[in-house]
């Protein structure tokens, strides 16, 4: 049998898989006898050895073998069978509330009964509830031997049984033993330090003896899962390697110039942090080169990103080259076209602007000019990557907040700049801005395509955001506080949320606060911004904000970006323990951006679950945002931590991000070792643990 034939033998050639099976096994992604042998146990229960009845603890899975002394039918609030067992150092009941006639026949007095299940406090004391059982079939004939393995128990569906699993997996095992597969991972890459083979790994998953150290098995510890999950970590990396090398292989414009960044940087009000500096000319290197840039720039909020996108684009512009700036909301769209407008129009660039609120005449235009060259730079939402959008040369897209859109929305904003030329196909270089903070774990594993630059420092004269949590008791105080400083000149904030995610009952909330404390604050002046008004009465009631003529907005979590007021000193948010961290931060970060002193006051409502608890106790302690992104994703996981949109990047099977961090660095480090000197390993290890690769192919 070929070395990496397990994956080619279908599932139906095991004994006991008809069509009708082999549909129900296809509902768990089992296909192949591979996926079977990687389709690894959640628990394992021991049957090798018999529990004394007087031994038994409730809710702990044993086996107990004993004499059947009575089996009867009773009638209480539910009709039942009522088993008593017995073994010489105790007694116990076995209850079955779904029996049959045989069943009971079967339960003869005298009869040796084995059973296995997890007793639980009854009514006759201790009792199992429909165990599994087996009973000698003559007095006098025994039992079958115990199991010699502990026994696996695996994720199910509907439609197939915990034996048939087992059944299956027994049978594939066998082939494996038979046939071992091929070791994929060069020991001249990976010092083993006591891994075992795959096939010793898989047979230690599936079968593991009493004796072996169950909890390293369930806790992911053990050398046997340690040694699946550095292979997969191993396989995602070089589908990650290989999608950049594909893209990087590539030609993309070279752009060269910082004259007008050098005007921009002159005209500033203030000096460019020593981070902002460094990154610039990570960019500016990278978009000198023949090949596409492609580049994660993360930077706490307030850190200054969008200054350093603005160099970018216009060393693209200098060049002759055009830009599309892509953001996943209209606000904060709006507030990178209203900076750049502020930045660019004095150096003779207009910036347009194309998102779905715009007007079908102002729509027509934009394409007009994006189409014929006029426009340099355009900034937008989705509606840039719409067909009927076409460049006339694009040199450069900067995608904000990456996240929210998921890679093929990136790659299809490439798209609108591919073209042939005497040099290969040209693309354009891709920035990429986040204001997330990325756990390192995570930004290995989903965005182990792009580099990655940090601005990690923030402009001299910010004051770290005061933070206090607060019950939901202590409003009139918030309020008074509230009024005091906006009387002593400042500005507020008073975010609304809800569990609904619907603007309808957002904005009736935000409403119903609104008129509150306008009846509470009748001496200052306020604004509402919600997310069902118009995009141009939300913008000239920020704008009014902005302006100082209103001292306080009251609004719902559309304000989470793409807001900056240096005035605005109080942050308060009601019903706070309803918010992700990322959430909470991103709003907290619409304070302090001035040299003031700046507070955020969490209101709460009780009683707060643990996880609320830990949520606002990190916001109290900390204003560092990889801080909270760290606590954030330990909180809430991987696949809710991205959300739906990218959770296929990270269809691991046997590796978790969380429990296995420690490896995703040298994983990667075998996985640049394997792309120099093994490439030809590259191809079945993608087989082997990503289907083909297909989640990278269309790059």
């Amino acid at each position: 049998m070929a070395s990496d034939s397990l994956s080619s033998l279908p599932i139906t050639r095991l004994k006991g898989v008809g069509p009708a099976a082999a549909e129900k096994l296809a509902k768990l992604g089992l296909h192949s006898l591979e996926d079977l042998l990687f389709h690894l146990p959640f628990r394992y229960e021991d049957r090798t050895r018999i529990t004394p009845i007087g031994s038994l603890r409730p809710e702990t899975g044993v086996v107990i073998e004993g004499e059947v002394m009575a089996a009867d039918v009773v009638f209480g609030r539910r009709r039942s069978l009522l088993c008593k067992v017995a073994d010489g150092t105790g007694m116990v009941t076995l209850r079955f509330y779904h029996f049959s006639a045989a069943q009971k026949n079967n339960l003869e007095r005298g009869r040796t009964i084995r059973v296995y299940g997890e007793p639980r406090p009854g009514a006759a004391g201790l009792e199992f509830y429909h165990p599994e059982y087996q009973v000698e079939y003559q007095a006098g004939n025994g039992l079958p031997p115990l199991e010699k393995a502990l026994t696996p128990v695996y994720p199910t569906t509907e439609g197939v049984s915990q034996k048939t699993l087992r059944n299956l997996a027994g049978q594939a095992l066998q082939y494996l033993q038979a046939h071992p597969p091929e070791e994929l991972i060069p020991a001249a890459l990976l010092d083993q330090g006591g891994l075992p083979s795959l096939t010793d790994a898989l047979s230690k998953l599936h079968n593991p003896r009493p004796e072996d150290p169950v909890n390293l098995l369930l806790d992911g510890k053990h050398p046997a899962v340690q040694r699946l999950v550095m292979e997969e970590m191993v396989a995602h990396q070089l589908g990650m390697l290989q999608k950049r090398a594909g893209q990087k292989a590539f030609c993309a414009p070279q752009l060269h110039g910082e004259t007008l960044f050098a005007r921009l940087q002159a005209s500033l009000p203030f000096a460019l942090t020593g981070a902002q500096q460094r990154v610039i000319a990570e960019l500016q290197a990278d978009m000198a080169r023949p090949h596409p840039m492609l580049r994660l720039v993360q930077g706490d909020v307030g850190s200054g990103k969008t200054l350093v996108a603005a160099a970018a684009a216009l060393a693209a512009i200098e060049s002759g080259y055009q830009v599309a700036l892509m953001a996943p909301t209209e606000l904060l769209a709006e507030q990178h076209r209203d900076n750049f407008q502020h930045w660019l129009s004095p150096l003779g660039i207009p910036v347009h602007w194309l998102a779905g609120s715009l007007g079908s005449k102002a729509r027509r235009e934009t394409h007009v000019a994006l189409a014929d060259g006029s426009a340099r730079i355009v900034v937008g939402t989705h509606a840039l990557f719409q067909d009927a959008v076409q460049f006339q040369q694009l040199g450069l897209t900067i995608i904000d907040e990456q996240h929210r859109f998921g890679v093929q929305q990136r790659l299809a904003l490439r798209e609108k700049g591919r073209f042939d030329t005497a040099a290969g196909m040209q693309v354009p270089h891709q920035l990429v801005l986040t204001a997330t903070p990325i756990p390192r774990t995570l930004a290995m594993s989903v965005y182990g395509d792009l580099d990655t630059s940090v601005i990690d420092e923030m402009p001299p004269g910010r004051k770290p955001i005061d933070t206090l949590v607060l019950p939901e008791g202590r409003r009139p105080q918030v309020i008074e506080r509230i009024n005091d400083a906006c009387r002593q000149g400042t500005q507020a904030y008073w975010v609304c949320t809800l569990i609904e995610d619907s603007e309808e009952l957002q904005a009736q909330a935000a409403e119903a606060t609104y008129s509150e404390l306008q009846a509470a604050l009748p001496d200052l002046t306020l604004e509402l911004v919600h997310g069902r008004l118009k995009a141009q009465d939300k913008a000239q009631r920020m704008a009014r904000f902005a302006r100082g003529d209103a001292q306080l907005l009251v609004a719902t979590t559309v304000i989470e970006v793409g807001v900056d007021v240096p005035n605005a000193t109080l942050m308060v948010m009601e019903n706070a323990e309803r918010l992700g961290l990322a959430q909470l931060h991103q709003l907290r970060g619409r304070v302090g951006r001035g040299g003031e002193q700046s507070y955020c006051l969490l209101l709460y409502k009780s009683p707060l679950s643990l996880t609320g608890k830990k949520r606002l106790a990190v916001m109290r302690d900390t204003t560092d945002g990889f801080v909270i992104a760290e606590e954030d994703l330990k909180l809430r996981g991987p696949g809710e931590w991205l959300g739906t949109r990218q959770t296929g990047d990270l269809a691991f099977r046997i590796a978790d991000l969380m429990r296995d961090e420690a490896l995703m660095e040298p994983a990667r480090a075998v996985a640049d070792g394997i792309l120099a000197d093994y490439p030809g390993l590259v191809e079945p290890l993608l087989r082997r643990w990503l289907k083909g690769g297909q989640h990278y192919a269309d790059i």
